[in-house]
């Protein structure tokens, strides 16, 4: 079978998550990493066993040895990175969220139709088994229609106006950060709400530090969403239906999910990964990339257009505008 070549643009701690779930696919093969600078590519490239250790993105991009660019830059450069790759003629995955806001979103998917390229955002949720196993139960009714979701993404870290996650000028803020999985998550399940309620919390440097999120559905369904990076919260998420209920206990990085159906009928089943979870959404860009596909139907471009469009929406609502978008 045809061996997909990786290359790596940045070198940080998601980065890394990537390359180590690269290293047990056997069709995919890490063959170059790009960086700002030599000294930080060389110590990824012999961390990893990168062979290609390359001191500018531009000059990966232009690597004729690399087949698809794995992204994972913080988000406001990922318009900028995205276009150079495109530009060059390589497939992206691109880190979530996708971009900073969807009008980035549309010009960069707009730029891999036009070149016959493959594009997808990294929501490497979407692809774990467990995840597989949810779609699967729901589409052949396990539990009934869906009532209602609940999801928290929630942690605690140690203010620093200059961390990305508080400074403005990196995207920062728990929505765009950890916001996306919950949200994600809800629209894989029922699709893009009717209508939005939210409460934030903007902190000392006009991020949101933590929001509540109340998303309404025609049909009567509703979902409860939550993220933070000053409030900790269990990483859980719960899908009830009519007929039963499904808990996914550290829901975006799942490894086990608990099957309740009315009667009290229990049931957990366990999905271990194969390395830390990264490797399924590698794994399935290999198959689409040798099908041929310039997108995913797991993670279709257009519903991360319309997910980048809600959170402008909110964001909006909050008053939170970065300093790239003025």
């Amino acid at each position: 079978m045809q061996k997909i070549r990786w290359g790596i643009l940045s070198t940080g701690f998601i980065a890394g998550q990537f390359a180590r779930g690269l290293s047990v696919i056997a069709d995919a093969e890490l063959v170059a990493v790009g960086s700002r600078t030599q000294a930080s590519a060389d110590a990824f490239g012999a961390e990893f066993n990168i062979p290609k250790r390359h001191a500018s993105y531009e000059a990966l991009a232009h690597d004729p040895e690399v087949d698809v660019i794995y992204i994972g830059t913080p988000h406001p450069m990922h318009h900028e990175n995205i276009t150079l790759c495109l530009n060059a003629g390589k497939h992206v995955l691109c880190e979530k969220p996708f971009t900073i806001n969807a009008h980035q979103a549309r010009e960069v998917v707009a730029l891999a139709r036009e070149k016959n390229l493959f594009l997808m955002e990294a929501m490497w949720t979407r692809f774990l088994p467990v995840m597989a196993q949810v779609r699967a139960w729901l589409a052949e009714g396990k539990i009934g229609a869906v009532q209602m979701i609940k999801a928290d993404f929630c942690f605690r870290t140690d203010f620093d106006a200059q961390h990305r996650l508080f400074n403005p000028d990196l995207g920062g803020g728990a929505l765009l950060d950890v916001g996306i999985y919950p949200i994600s998550l809800t629209a894989m399940i029922l699709g893009l709400p009717q209508t939005i309620q939210s409460h934030v919390h903007l902190g000392a440097t006009g991020v949101d530090e933590q929001n509540a999120l109340l998303f309404g559905y025609s049909n009567g369904a509703a979902a409860l969403l939550s993220s933070a990076v000053r409030t900790q919260l269990p990483y859980d998420a719960l899908i009830v239906g009519e007929n039963g209920h499904l808990y996914i206990p550290d829901f975006f990085k799942a490894e086990r999910v608990t099957l309740t159906l009315a009667g009290g009928n229990v049931q957990t089943f366990e999905f271990p990964h194969k390395k830390n979870g990264y490797e399924y959404q590698a794994i399935a860009i290999g198959d689409y990339l040798r099908a041929g596909k310039q997108e995913s139907d797991i993670m279709p471009l257009d519903e991360t257009i319309a997910l980048m469009q809600l959170m402008d929406s909110i964001r909006a609502e909050w008053g939170l505008v970065y300093p790239v978008e003025k």
